[in-house]
Order: structure tokens, then C-alpha cells, then sequence
């Protein structure tokens, strides 16, 4: 039996190594599985695997155990970057400024109530009590990229890593009372409000009634306004000032297909394309509506309805004006697709690699336009791994320029945290101006962060394990706990209230944001098993993207100016 012996007690076999990564993460994933009260920990779970294994003694060399921690947390947060960047700047269009300045204000909260923790219940004489409260707030608010950050940032406050705080303890002892904490203040947000979860369900479905943000509308028109007679359908829509798509039009008793430059006749019957916010103007400017009898007759060339996927990197970045596909290949797109959601098409609408388009058109027209924008889900199932790569690269240089500050023990650097996150948010959203395609499945996405995370909490747990015993149960483990629970419930109970008694945001919309700015998948999660309708979800994509950065950049901050 000595070769079991060697595999589990040899730190120096990559057998030993590979066998340690796998038993704690697999342990892990397994135990995070497990619900109680409808609640799990996820793959958060393998750091307190990481701290078992680490406290029997089952680990590596710290060498090996650093790097695979570092590399995972930049294949984490830049996959992370990658999935927000094409909505991080969206997000601060209207409706969106204000959540995003509530959830601003929740993030400084969260360090002012630590702060308020750290000065209250801690010795502030110790040099290692602050980073541990650092590592106490990313537990409490549920945030992993932040602790990376902060713990890559102890780096240049502490060199020597026998002397720097292991502020993973603190991270692991807020951690699941955090979890519970963010719920349970958003439902006491619910009660100091008076909320009737029946009443804020029926408001979002009228205001959905009353406000149809672009969803197409198709309508047969015939055209009586003589001022449009001798006009081009480009003349037409410039004039309106509303977008819209002509897919077809009856003329002189032939059914074509018109593009920029066709004329409109009076009594031309036309099929149009529009908002549904748009199209009572449009039927009053054209003409009234009609039901036509050609849409069902048969075609001497038949038009075809065909959807495409974006795949051809060449077209990635291009508006769909720019691509004239109207007047070079006699063909309309109706209605663009992107992860879900519907979009009109609009000539300054500009295509992402994954994007799926209706065109509308004869069939061979309709086949060369497919060449064109690539329709090969074979492309999307492959990885753009040179765009990863070259990102890291960048991030990696970018993270590491050092920029002095007054008053800074040590130059101020992004690290390998903050740089690739930046990065990769500018090539998720910039990518193609510089030929990058920057899109990858969302599994795929998902499959590269979960590994990288699971990798950096692994590390994290088990070089955490040695001396979880000292500083947590015959430390402050305790305050570590009671502490961020504080830190947790606090900013949600003030700024919950806030948002619903002075802004009036819909109840539902307030759990999505909180849960964002916490970035706590099981909050949100809650707050769609309660409501019917998607406000939870749009809350909390509309905040994650600011949430996700500030978390990863205020954590070094911290670090690098209070830690010192």
C-alpha cells in the first residue's frame, strides 16, 4: 500500500496535486448543492472544502498553490468582464442611472458600515485586524471577485506571505449568514414599506400594457397621402423620423421587394415593420390599414422567411445600414434576436457575433445573404480563444502599470484582478473595432468561469486551512460573523427603503437591484420564485455590470490605501 501512501502524502507528485484539486472541488460542488430552506451555497462550498482539506494536512506546495489561485481568478473575472461588457455601458441609459446610483450608494455603505464594525469590535492597533474585516465584507456581501482582488492586492501591503492576514477565514465565516442576510433584509424591506406582492404584480403587467418598448408591430397599409407619391422609401422614413422596415410592397399588381430607392405610387399596398410604439403615426403619414388579400395569394418568385445567425467575424461591428441589404440584395430584416430579447431593426443597429436575424426575401436572395453573415453554428461552438488570450495579455500589462498616489505606502496598481476585468469589459463591448470577436456561448462563458473560480476558491481554502483553527474558533471567528451580518443587512434596509418611498420603485424591481449589487444569485432566484413577471431579472442585470467593477476596484483600494 505504499503507493497510496506516496499519492496522498508526496506534496510534490502532480499526481498528489491533481488528486487534491479534484477530491476539494468535487466535494465541494457536490456538498453546495444541498438546500436548506430552499437555499445553497454553490460552488462557494469548495472554499470551506479547501479549508478542511488544508486543515488535515492534505495540500501542495505554496508555490503551486499561488499560481493556480492567481490564473484562476483571471480566467474568473475575465470571463466575467466578457459577459457584461456588451450592457456595461447601456446600462446607464435612462431608467438605468438611477438604479445603478442606488446601488453605488449600497457599495459605499457596505465599506462605511465595515469601517464602522472594524473601529467598534476590533483592536485597531493590529495591522491584520482590517484586512480581515476586508475579507469579513466580500463574505458579507457575497462578492468572490472582490476577496481575489483584495487578497492579490495584500501582496504589496504584506510581501512576506508567512506574516499576510489569510482574510479567506473572515470571507468564509460572513459568507453564508450573508446569503440568509440579503434575503431576509429585502423581505423586512417588504414589510417597513407595507408591500402587497399582489398589487406591485399587477402593475407591472399594466405598465407593460401601456408601454411597448419597440416591440415590433406588422401592419398592411395602403398608400392615400399624396404628399409621399414620387418619393423613395428612404425619403419617406427620414421625413417620419421613426424607424421602420417596408418587407414588402404591391405594386401595379407585382409583389417586390422594396429597398431604399423604390418609389411609392398612391394606392401601393405595403407591409410595414415598426415599433409598437411607432405605428399609429406611420398608418397616419402612409394611410390606413387594410386587410390585404395578396399575402396569401401565391408568388411567381416566392418570398421566404428565414432566421440567421451572425457568425462571420467580418460582419461583427457593422450596423445593418451599412450592409445595404435592401438595395444589393433585394432582401429585409425584420427583427433581430440577441440572448433572448427582440430588438427592431434599425439601420444603426450594429450585429454581434451570436446574433439572430429574420430576413425576408426571395430564396436565393435570402441563401447569399446567409453567406454573407455566416448561419454556421458550428463557429459558435467554437472557442474565440485567441480574443481570451490576447485580453489576458493585454489586462495582465494594463493591471500592472504603477500609479503613484499622495499619501500611498505603495504605487497604485489594478493587479491581475482589476486590469483584466477592465479590459475585458472594453473588448466585450469595443472588440470588433479592433477585429476581436469577443463572443463565446454562454456555456462556454460559464464553463471558463466556473472553472477559474472553483480553482482560485480551492487555493484560497486550503492555503486558509492551516490557520483557520487559530483565527477563527480560538479567534474572532465570532465577530467575523456577527459583524458581516451587520455589514450585509444594514445598506439593504436604507437604501430598500429609500428606493421604494422616494424613487417608487416597483418592490420587485428593488430585490433584482439589491440582489445585483450583492451579485447573490439565490436572492435573485427568490425574488423570481415570487413574481411572475421579469422586473427581478431586469433590476438585476442592469446594476450587475457597475456592481461587479466597483466590488473588484474598491477592494484594492481599500487594501492599498487603509491597509497599510
Amino acid at each position: 500500500m505504499k503507493w497510496l501512501d506516496y499519492l496522498f502524502n508526496n506534496t510534490e507528485s502532480v499526481a498528489h496535486i491533481a488528486l487534491l484539486f479534484a477530491l476539494v472541488i468535487s466535494i465541494g460542488v457536490l456538498l453546495g448543492k444541498i438546500k436548506i430552506a430552499g437555499i445553497s451555497l454553490g460552488v462557494t462550498f469548495v472554499l470551506f472544502t479547501g479549508i478542511i482539506a488544508g486543515h488535515i494536512g492534505f495540500t501542495a506546495p505554496i508555490p503551486i498553490l499561488t499560481f493556480v489561485q492567481d490564473f484562476g481568478l483571471i480566467l474568473f473575472v475575465f470571463c466575467i468582464g466578457l459577459q457584461v461588457g456588451p450592457g456595461f455601458f447601456e446600462s446607464f441609459r435612462k431608467g438605468g442611472v438611477t438604479l445603478n446610483m442606488l446601488s453605488t450608494v449600497t457599495i459605499l455603505l457596505n465599506i462605511l458600515v465595515m469601517f464602522g464594525c472594524y473601529y467598534l469590535f476590533f483592536d485597531t492597533s493590529n495591522p491584520h485586524n482590517l484586512p480581515m474585516m476586508v475579507g469579513t465584507l466580500f463574505g458579507a456581501v457575497t462578492n468572490t471577485p472582490g476577496l481575489g482582488a483584495a487578497n492579490e492586492a495584500l501582496v504589496s501591503v504584506f510581501p512576506n506571505e508567512a506574516t499576510r492576514p489569510m482574510i479567506a477565514s473572515g470571507y468564509a465565516c460572513a459568507y453564508p449568514l450573508g446569503v440568509l442576510g440579503i434575503i431576509g433584509a429585502t423581505i423586512a424591506v417588504r414589510y417597513i414599506c407595507k408591500i402587497n406582492l399582489e398589487k406591485e404584480d399587477k402593475q407591472l403587467a399594466e405598465a407593460e400594457a401601456e408601454n411597448p418598448h419597440a416591440k415590433p408591430h406588422q401592419m398592411y397599409l395602403k398608400v392615400r397621402n399624396s404628399f409621399i407619391v414620387g418619393r423613395t422609401l428612404k425619403q419617406i422614413s427620414e421625413f417620419l423620423n421613426r424607424e421602420m422596415v417596408c418587407t414588402r410592397m404591391l405594386q401595379n399588381g407585382t409583389i417586390i421587394i422594396p429597398n431604399q430607392e423604390t418609389i411609392f405610387n398612391l394606392e401601393d399596398e405595403v407591409l410595414i415593420v415598426c415599433a409598437e410604439g411607432d405605428y399609429e403615426a406611420i398608418q397616419a403619414f402612409i394611410g390606413p390599414e387594410i386587410e390585404a388579400q395578396w399575402k396569401e395569394e401565391p408568388q411567381a418568385q416566392p418570398l421566404i422567411s428565414r432566421r440567421l445567425i451572425v457568425t462571420n467575424p467580418s460582419i461583427n461591428g457593422k450596423t445593418l445600414g451599412r450592409l445595404n441589404l435592401s438595395s444589393i440584395y433585394g432582401v429585409n430584416v425584420t427583427r433581430i434576436t440577441r440572448q433572448g430579447i427582440d430588438l427592431f431593426a434599425t439601420r444603426d443597429h450594429r450585429f454581434q457575433i451570436g446574433d439572430r436575424i429574420m430576413v425576408v426575401g426571395p430564396e436565393d436572395n435570402v441563401n447569399r445573404v446567409s453567406s454573407l453573415v455566416g448561419n454556421s453554428t458550428r463557429h459558435l461552438d467554437a472557442p474565440n480563444i485567441a480574443t481570451i488570450f490576447i485580453g489576458i495579455v493585454v489586462g495582465i500589462i494594463f493591471g500592472s502599470i504603477p500609479i503613484s498616489l499622495p499619501n500611498m505606502p505603495v504605487p497604485l496598481k489594478l493587479g491581475i484582478a482589476g486590469g483584466p476585468l477592465i479590459i475585458s469589459i472594453l473588448i466585450g463591448r469595443f472588440g470588433y473595432k479592433f477585429k476581436l470577436v469577443s463572443y463565446t456561448t454562454t456555456s462556454a462563458n460559464m464553463m471558463l468561469r466556473e472553472i477559474g473560480l472553483v480553482l482560485f476558491l480551492a487555493c484560497v481554502g486550503i492555503k486558509a486551512g492551516a490557520h483557520f483553527w487559530d483565527t477563527v474558533v480560538q479567534g474572532d471567528g465570532l465577530k467575523y460573523v456577527y459583524t458581516g451580518f451587520i455589514i450585509t443587512i444594514i445598506p439593504i434596509l436604507i437604501i430598500g427603503t429609500i428606493a421604494r418611498m422616494k424613487y417608487k420603485f416597483n418592490y420587485f424591481t428593488i430585490m433584482g437591484m439589491l440582489a445585483g449589487t450583492y451579485t447573490d444569485p439565490p436572492a435573485l432566484a427568490y425574488a423570481n420564485q415570487i413574481s411572475s413577471r421579469e422586473a427581478a431579472s431586469i433590476g438585476y442585470s442592469t446594476v450587475y455590470p457597475l456592481t461587479m467593477f466597483l466590488r473588484i476596484f474598491t477592494a484594492q483600494l481599500i487594501v492599498l490605501f487603509f491597509c497599510g
